[in-house]
């Protein structure tokens, strides 16, 4: 079994007049990552990789729930095929994650997580929020054949409050 962990990026900040790769958290976007993280982390979900978009926002909710998780630093990525927002390039770079990972936490944006989560899960989410965790399982032996799962949670940020 293959499950894939999607994480959009927290609420970022509009107020600085950087590139879009350059934008950081607003307060909310940093608290509503410890709050989901929390949560996540709480249900022991063993993470065989993880790997975020290079924009600042993700990076930083990202490092969020590698600190919460414990997770190896050595044994994340950052990549730029998750700075997508179509979904056409996180799906490719799902299809072609390495088979010897079974669970994957991938950290980006919208749209295109709504549309992988609806794509590739059984329950139709009209938006990933900011913060916002799908969690997705596919009865496959090798991410190439990743098509249709089942949608095992989604933890949101409004749900926990």
């Amino acid at each position: 079994m293959k499950t894939l962990i999607l994480v959009r990026h927290g609420k970022s900040s509009w107020d600085y007049s950087v590139n879009d790769k350059d934008r950081p958290l607003q307060e909310r976007g940093i608290n509503d990552g410890h709050l989901v993280s929390k949560k996540f982390t709480s249900q022991a979900v063993a993470i065989d990789a993880v790997f975020s978009s290079p924009a600042n926002r993700a990076l930083h909710t990202c490092m969020i729930f590698l600190r919460q998780l414990n997770f190896p630093f050595i044994k994340f990525q950052v990549t730029n095929a998750l700075y997508d927002f179509s979904g056409e390039s996180v799906l490719k770079f799902v299809k072609n994650l390495d088979n010897r990972f079974d669970t994957v936490m991938i950290f980006g944006h919208n749209e295109g997580f709504t549309n992988v989560a609806n794509s590739l899960g059984n329950s139709y989410i009209d938006n990933v929020p900011t913060t916002g965790l799908v969690q997705l399982n596919f009865e496959v032996k090798d991410w190439k054949s990743v098509t249709k799962g089942s949608t095992k949670q989604t933890i949101f940020p409004k749900d926990l409050k």
